[in-house]
């Protein structure tokens, strides 16, 4: 208890949600003894990779502060991936798949980026209208069906263990975070962003280029939900349009649930990780138990709510 006392910031975080990650185990397990196996464990892996991800882009933009969000990230892992399922039916090799979704998710994003730096739309409103254009885009390209066809090397990949933990995870989403953590905390641009989310206009005034970096944000968002849409291919075998529902609300909880400040300026990316992990288990033992997916829905709406309510607490006894 001590020791928990002299924690600070992400330590402290990472302690809680560690915590968290445990009882919410020992509790499943209680309801459902033979729940938890090495099956379930890459389930719970593969399920977070997509999460992991598009949560990381997330991350970006609210910590760069600016009333940063991005709604539309969940349109974007949809759309990347049916339009690279297209190109390749059109006749695109398939080996261009991979950085063909990459690149649309790239462009979705930069979309993005000129709507809040050039045009001065409000983030929360730009993103809820491209989340609009994007998912439906997606489901009207293909009438709501989905695309088969994805080649068996990247199945294999994309279906791939070892030691029951998946390729996917392992050769992107940890190189990812890992990358994240190193820029963030030793390099300019990371210094920058922290600077942009806790006072963005001290930051214009000593020089940083908030929009240039605001923008290029935006657009790294839309390639980490392009990456998170290939990998969704490449796990599912199909281009599915509804693949991204949900995923911009769970992402705004994990990056909540591990420490980042909504107003930006504040938090870091492992303790998203470990916040994405405790999330997935949850639903993963809650589907296991047969509980419905609207009440799933619903526990990740509350828990957002209850973790905004304590930052404002703790901002507030600050």
């Amino acid at each position: 208890m001590i020791a928990l006392r002299r924690m600070r910031g992400q330590n402290l975080v990472l302690a809680i949600l560690a915590a968290l990650w445990v009882a919410t185990i020992i509790g499943l397990s209680a309801l459902s003894p033979a729940m938890f196996n090495a099956g379930t464990l890459t389930n719970i892996l593969q399920f977070s990779t997509i999460l992991s991800l598009v949560a990381l882009g997330q991350t970006l933009v609210i910590l760069s502060g600016g009333a940063g969000i991005d709604l539309s990230i969940g349109g974007t892992v949809s759309l990347s991936a049916m339009l690279a399922m297209l190109a390749f039916k059109t006749g695109m090799p398939i080996a261009l798949v991979p950085p063909a979704c990459i690149l649309i998710g790239l462009l979705l994003g930069a979309i993005n980026g000129l709507l809040v730096t050039r045009l001065r739309i409000l983030p929360l409103i730009a993103t809820l209208g491209t989340l609009f254009i994007y998912s439906g885009s997606a489901l009207a390209l293909t009438g709501g069906a989905a695309m088969s066809g994805v080649p068996a090397w990247m199945l294999a990949w994309g279906r791939g263990t070892i030691a029951s933990l998946p390729l996917p995870f392992i050769t992107i989403a940890l190189p990812a975070f890992i990358v994240a953590g190193i820029v963030l905390l030793w390099t300019a641009w990371g210094r920058w962003i922290y600077a942009m989310g806790f006072n963005e206009r001290s930051a214009r005034l000593v020089g940083i280029p908030v929009d240039r970096v605001r923008f290029l944000i935006y657009t790294i968002s839309g390639g980490l939900g392009g990456l998170a849409g290939l990998i969704s291919l490449a796990w599912l075998g199909s281009g599915r349009p509804n693949i991204g529902q949900n995923l911009e609300l769970e992402s705004l909880t994990a990056a909540m649930l591990g420490g980042v400040a909504i107003v930006g300026g504040r938090g870091g990316v492992g303790g998203v990780l470990a916040a994405v992990l405790l999330l997935v288990t949850l639903k993963t033992g809650l589907l296991r138990l047969n509980v419905n997916t609207v009440w799933q829905v619903g526990i990740v709406g509350i828990l957002l709510i209850a973790v905004l309510i304590a930052d404002r607490l703790t901002t507030h006894r600050r």
